[in-house]
């Protein structure tokens, strides 16, 4: 009896993770394939353990000096693009779990773009929760650090939801230990208190190499305040 009530209990407990109504839907089952490409870079490439893991969305994919930038850190690249949470989430143990890793660098910018199927800022809190949970399973102290979604033209209207993900974020990562909030937008806005356009390619949406250049700068230093 004292079985299935345990039983039930787990089965309730996956039933009411935010991350369970996504594991099922074709959006999310479409990145199979870039995870298994993931799995086969895990099977041909071996990291050392004091590596970074850079994983999220297509910034981080696009991130061809990430390597170079890093230095003295090495890294695990492991951006997919047009990621949302809500597959990250579903993805993260697959990402995660076969690695030692002396940190985690995560950026997500998808789940709220201003269009119908946007997720409330207290949906993405939930699903990077999720993605932590998953994390913290096998790398209980290692630090993970949070790039916070970067204002930009593109999605410009979606700034104020954006804007307040952010903020439960980076109050989130505030109150708990070893959680790391990299603050951008002071860093991309302009004195007018708009987006910096220059710091982005034509589609105003993805960094140029003056736009990851800033990147750089603030994430290695956060890195460095931590790990040093």
């Amino acid at each position: 009896m004292k079985k299935l009530i345990i039983f039930l209990l787990a089965g309730l407990l996956i039933a009411c993770s935010p991350v369970s109504k996504y594991r099922s839907l074709p959006e999310v089952k479409a990145w199979e394939s870039e995870i298994q490409m993931f799995e086969q870079a895990d099977k041909a490439e071996s990291y050392p353990p004091e590596s970074i893991i850079f994983a999220g969305s297509s910034s981080i994919r696009l991130w061809t000096s990430l390597k170079e930038d890093m230095v003295p850190y090495p890294v695990i690249h492991r951006g997919y693009g047009g990621a949302r949470l809500s597959d990250f989430a579903v993805y993260a143990p697959r990402i995660f779990d076969p690695h030692q890793f002396r940190a985690a660098v995560i950026f997500i910018a998808n789940d709220i773009t201003g269009g119908e199927a946007d997720k409330t800022p207290e949906e993405v809190l939930a699903l990077y929760k999720d993605v932590v949970k998953t994390i913290r399973k096998n790398h209980k102290d290692t630090p993970v650090f949070w790039i916070a979604v970067t204002p930009t033209s593109s999605r410009w209207k979606a700034w104020p939801q954006i804007e307040k993900a952010n903020k439960l974020i980076k109050e989130y990562s505030e109150k708990s230990k070893n959680l790391y909030f990299i603050r951008t937008d002071s860093a991309f806005l302009g004195d007018d208190g708009k987006p910096k356009d220059e710091l982005f390619r034509s589609d105003l949406l993805h960094l140029n190499d003056k736009g990851y250049e800033v990147w750089k700068e603030l994430v290695k230093t956060e890195l460095d305040k931590v790990l040093r």
